[in-house]
């Protein structure tokens, strides 16, 4: 394995649609959301690890989850874990994770992904990140990794290129917010419209020097860390000044800026394991369209239904279409899968009615 890679995990969330599996104490990427065997944290460092090595695989989340992290994944060190004392969205801990590497290999390339995502062909996906990194080796570059639209979806970012660069390497015209239903649609039809999947490589120096030029008074925050960071020191300056920076995402702080953002078409299938319907869509069905994960099932008259438990169960339903049955230990959920997108605000009436007990 090339010791000049490097990968950043971004661990962090909360995962409120996957509610009430997902908690603020136990968010989904420390689940085995697929019934796999592994948590989506431990099947997304299993991937990045058939490409870098493992000591140079970081992991960002907030510092409540050290201990769950450290017992996942005991293959890295607690030095390997970097901890945000405070919410502040993807921009600020990049730009950490990416001053802790720079200044521990000069010459390292940066991979950026998620905890949560589903990727099932793996050695596509491996192709794609060396084709990533060898750009981002030769050249002053960042790139991310586009998905090729499915189905105009409104919940993802789109990222627009040039219709007629038929290069590998195409050079990204504008990112687009989540549209409305018509405007995917056109998206879609237009043809050089991507997913964004929030999938990112470049150099350590690239990024850091984007955020010298682009978040300027970010950088000099951290900057001034640069004699502590990667010692015993590191914390405390942290600690004392992360929540000084700006609550800004990566897309908006750096991409929307910057003119040397590329990209590259993914080779694999992916889904942002977002929803209940994101992993219903990805889990195997039986004859009445019906998934199941962690459960034994007896279904009369279902169709069309998510049901999940935390502990493998039995369950038995009669008549219930379309729904999303989750039984946790303390909780159980029975709700229209067309209104998924209504949980997150569910979580606040819960949190009014009984606080903190359910969440």
């Amino acid at each position: 394995m090339n010791k000049d890679y490097y990968a950043v995990i971004m661990a962090g969330g909360i995962g409120s649609r996957f509610w009430p599996v997902s908690t603020q104490a136990f968010p989904k990427q420390f689940h085995d959301m697929l019934g796999t065997g592994q948590t989506l944290l431990q099947k997304t460092f299993s991937r990045l690890n058939k490409i870098i090595p493992s000591e140079n695989i970081y992991i960002l989340t907030n510092e409540m989850y050290l201990e769950i992290t450290l017992k996942q994944l005991p293959e890295i060190s607690e030095k390997q874990v970097v901890m945000e004392p405070a919410m502040r969205n993807t921009a600020p801990c990049i730009l950490l994770s990416a001053l802790k590497i720079k200044k521990d290999n000069p010459n390292a390339l940066m991979l950026v992904a998620p905890s949560d995502h589903w990727i099932e062909d793996e050695k596509a996906f491996a192709k794609d990140i060396q084709v990533c990194f060898d750009a981002a080796q030769r050249e002053d570059i960042l790139l991310t990794l586009g998905i090729e639209p499915t189905f105009p979806n409104t919940g993802y970012g789109y990222i627009e290129s040039d219709k007629n660069d038929a290069s590998e390497i195409i050079k990204v015209k504008q990112f687009r917010e989540k549209p409305d239903y018509e405007t995917a649609k056109q998206f879609l039809k237009a043809g050089n419209f991507l997913w964004n999947a929030g999938i990112f490589i470049w150099s350590a120096k690239s990024i850091v020097a984007s955020f010298e030029k682009h978040l300027t008074e970010m950088n000099l925050l951290f900057s001034k860390g640069m004699a502590v960071i990667n010692t015993s020191e590191e914390k405390k300056f942290i600690d004392e000044n992360y929540s000084k920076a700006e609550n800004i995402s990566i897309d908006y702080g750096i991409l929307e800026k910057a003119d040397n953002v590329y990209l590259k078409k993914a080779a694999f299938d992916w889904n942002d394991l977002g929803t209940w319907g994101a992993l219903y869509e990805k889990t195997k069905k039986d004859t009445a369209n019906n998934a199941a994960v962690n459960a034994e099932i007896l279904l009369k008259n279902s169709k069309n239904n998510i049901i999940f438990t935390t502990s493998e169960k039995l369950v038995i339903l009669d008549g219930i279409e379309d729904y999303i049955v989750v039984d946790k230990e303390d909780v159980l959920l029975l709700f229209p899968k067309k209104k998924e997108q209504e949980i997150k605000e569910l979580l606040k009436e819960v949190s009014n009615k009984f606080g903190k007990k359910y969440i």
